[in-house]
């Protein structure tokens, strides 16, 4: 007679271990709940989870590869990601987040299923989406979970344009929240890390002053400060356009300040007249949109630093000749 294996005392707590630790998108609705608290922490979010979830110290102190950073803690921080992109959770203070009215709508849907899918409805999400999606996002960036035909360095280099697109939007986000005069200054600064103005102190500087003409700052193109740039710079919405109109008003400063170059930055996007205006005024005006932007901060490390570093490698042909 053959005799049947009991089960576990404890089936839940089974399966649970079986599956370690659980993918972002399970850990959204969980991230939602805690913030449904009040203005929590990440960090201590990440440490609240790990109790209720009921993972082993094992799974909590799982490290990635780059030994930085527990598994667990980088798939918290992508799930706060997205429900921020949505709109579900709003920063408050510096590592802290709270929830918002819709994310309380979330939560009140005992039903809902709160994954990607779910953040897709939202307008917020769906223009992030599509700021993150490229010609290669087509292709699923393998990870544990899931597994495609690109070869090991594709997906690295996928997943690197992943999380460099994620952080241009949160870096446009926080700059969209931040005072003009703040965002003057970031502009100001981008320049200057960029290599204009040369060593001088004072070779840019931020205007933002009545009687500015309609200017938001100037930096120096050369060392010396024989030429000068000027700079309009507009903090905007996503979905507020900016126009021919606005463009030829720019035009007009630069003609009263006798300046030969100028640059118009914005957290949103230029209209298709926009652009056509300003090569039609002889490429006078460069025009810098949100993303640029973000790309460019992400490049000359404003806003944001070095996380960590990886050395792709190949076998150097010529050692073994």
């Amino acid at each position: 007679m053959t005799q049947t294996k009991p089960p576990p005392a404890n089936p839940g707590r089974f399966m649970w271990e079986a599956i370690l630790v659980p993918d972002y998108q399970s850990l959204m609705r969980p991230v939602l709940e805690c913030a449904a608290e009040g203005e929590v922490r990440i960090s201590d979010v990440v440490t609240l989870l790990g109790k209720r979830l009921g993972l082993s110290q094992e799974n909590l102190d799982d490290l990635l590869p780059s030994g930085k950073q527990t598994r667990f803690a980088n798939r918290v921080h992508w799930a706060k990601s997205y429900l921020k992109q949505a709109g579900l959770i709003k920063a408050t203070k510096r590592a802290h987040f709270a929830i918002t009215d819709r994310g309380r709508q979330a939560l009140a849907d005992n039903a809902a299923t709160i994954n990607k899918t779910y953040l897709e409805q939202f307008d917020e999400f769906q223009e992030f989406r599509a700021q993150t999606r490229d010609a290669s996002e087509d292709k699923a960036v393998a990870t544990e979970e899931t597994e495609t035909d690109a070869t090991p360095d594709e997906i690295l280099r996928l997943a690197h344009r992943k999380v460099n697109a994620t952080l241009s939007s949160e870096l446009l986000g926080r700059v969209r929240g931040a005072s003009p005069t703040f965002f003057e200054n970031l502009i100001v600064e981008l320049l200057l890390a960029m290599g204009y103005g040369g060593a001088s102190e004072d070779a840019g500087k931020a205007l933002g002053k009545s009687g500015d003409d309609g200017v938001d700052g100037v930096i120096d193109q050369d060392p010396l400060g024989v030429d000068q740039i000027y700079v309009q710079a507009k903090r905007y919405a996503a979905r507020n356009t900016i126009g021919a109109g606005a463009i030829r008003d720019f035009f007009g400063a630069l003609n009263l300040k006798k300046a030969q170059k100028g640059i118009f930055v914005t957290t949103s996007s230029f209209s298709l007249s926009a652009i056509q205006t300003a090569k039609d005024l002889g490429m006078r005006i460069v025009l810098i949109d949100g993303m640029h932007l973000a790309r460019l901060m992400i490049r000359y490390n404003i806003g944001c630093r070095n996380e960590e570093v990886l050395h792709i490698k190949k076998v150097d042909e010529d050692f073994f000749e």
